[in-house]
C-alpha cells in the first residue's frame, strides 16, 4: 500500500514540478515595436534613430519572468566580458526554459556569431525571426551570419529586409558602394 501511495504521490508531484519549471508566455510587445519601427523610419538623424533603437531593445530584452530575465542579463554580461562559453551556457538554459522567447535565440546567435559559428547563429536567428518577425537585431544578425557563410546574395537580401525596417542600421555601409554586399554592377 505504501508503494502505491508513493507512486501516486510521485505521479502527482512530477507534473506539478514540471509546471513550476514552465516559462510563462513572452510579453507581447508587437504593437510597441511596430510603433517604434514607424518612428525610426521617419528619424531625421543617426542619434534620433539610435534612441529609438534603444527603446526597441528594452522591449526585446523584457524576459517573461524573473528567472528568464536573470539568465538573459547574466548571459549578456558574460558576453560583454568575452566569457562566451559562460554566456552560451546561460542562453542555452534560457532557450530550454523559454523556447518561445525570441531574444533567447537572438542572444545565443550573437554569441555563436562571435565564436564564428555562423551556421549555429543562423539557425537561432531563423527561430528568433519566426517568433518575432520584425526583430531588426535578428534580421541584421542573419545578414551578418550569411555574410560569414559567404552566402552573399542571401546576406544582401536579409540586410535589405532589415534596412526596410530601420534604414539607420550601422550595417547599411555593407550594402553601399564599396561595401562587402554592394549589389553587383550591370554590364553595359
Amino acid at each position: 500500500m505504501k508503494r502505491v501511495f508513493a507512486a501516486t504521490s510521485l505521479m502527482i508531484a512530477f507534473p506539478l514540478l514540471a509546471l513550476a519549471e514552465t516559462c510563462p508566455m513572452s510579453p507581447d510587445h508587437t504593437e510597441g515595436v511596430e510603433a517604434l519601427i514607424k518612428q525610426v523610419q521617419k528619424a531625421e538623424s543617426q542619434s534620433d534613430a539610435r534612441a529609438i533603437s534603444d527603446q526597441m531593445w528594452v522591449l526585446w530584452t523584457d524576459a517573461p519572468d524573473s528567472r528568464s530575465q536573470t539568465l538573459l542579463d547574466r548571459g549578456m554580461a558574460r558576453r560583454e566580458a568575452w566569457d562566451l562559453l559562460g554566456a552560451l551556457d546561460d542562453f542555452n538554459q534560457l532557450v530550454d526554459y523559454c523556447p518561445t522567447y525570441a531574444e533567447g535565440y537572438n542572444q545565443r546567435a550573437f554569441v555563436n556569431y562571435l565564436r564564428q559559428d555562423f551556421g549555429a547563429a543562423l539557425q537561432d536567428l531563423n527561430v528568433a525571426i519566426e517568433l518575432s518577425p520584425n526583430h531588426i537585431g535578428a534580421l541584421s544578425g542573419r545578414a551578418l551570419s550569411l555574410l560569414g557563410l559567404k552566402r552573399l546574395e542571401d546576406a544582401r537580401a536579409a540586410l535589405s529586409e532589415a534596412l526596410d525596417l530601420n534604414p539607420w542600421l550601422s550595417e547599411r555601409v555593407l550594402i553601399e558602394p564599396g561595401g562587402l554586399l554592394e549589389p553587383p554592377g550591370k554590364d553595359i
